[in-house]
């Protein structure tokens, strides 16, 4: 994997485990997520774009998949220092209606090799290559203004 193969970063919450869906309701704007350190850190860069993917397993009525889009702000950092890993972003989640499940998203053949797919369970960021954000854009319309400078 190298910068000139990305696409996108994603970046991964468990609605399981957290209200994400009541936390986006009140406020779809993401200023910040958690990631884990890797040398994937080393290649982000501000005004990358980056997808949100809601993740789990327990709600049948929520499309675990793509639920946002937008861009680095920065460059990764501890946060407060001496913690764990966040990064700053630009990001809005769209509206529950335009989220992409990750059914959706299987059933496309250009996305067979996407990473949140063949391993969820990685850590967090995930890769996205050129020709899966392509594909992911086609799927994915986070709807009027919903999304800053992509």
């Amino acid at each position: 994997m190298t910068a000139g193969d990305l696409g996108a970063w994603l970046i991964k919450g468990n609605a399981d485990h957290v209200d994400l869906v009541g936390r986006f309701a009140r406020d779809p704007g993401v200023a910040r997520w958690c990631v884990q350190r890797s040398y994937r850190l080393e290649l982000m860069r501000a005004g990358q774009p980056v997808l949100f993917w809601g993740s789990g397993s327990r709600r049948r009525d929520l499309p675990y998949g793509v639920w946002g889009l937008g861009r680095l702000a920065g460059p990764p950092a501890r946060q407060p220092p001496g913690t764990g890993w966040t990064i700053p972003l630009d990001l809005v989640i769209a509206e529950p209606q335009r989220w992409v499940g990750r059914d959706v998203l299987r059933a496309d053949r250009d996305l067979a090799g996407l990473e949140v797919l063949r391993q969820p369970q990685a850590a967090n960021p995930s890769f996205v290559t050129v020709r899966e954000f392509a594909a992911i854009r086609r799927h994915f319309d986070p709807g009027p203004g919903r999304v800053r400078r992509t």
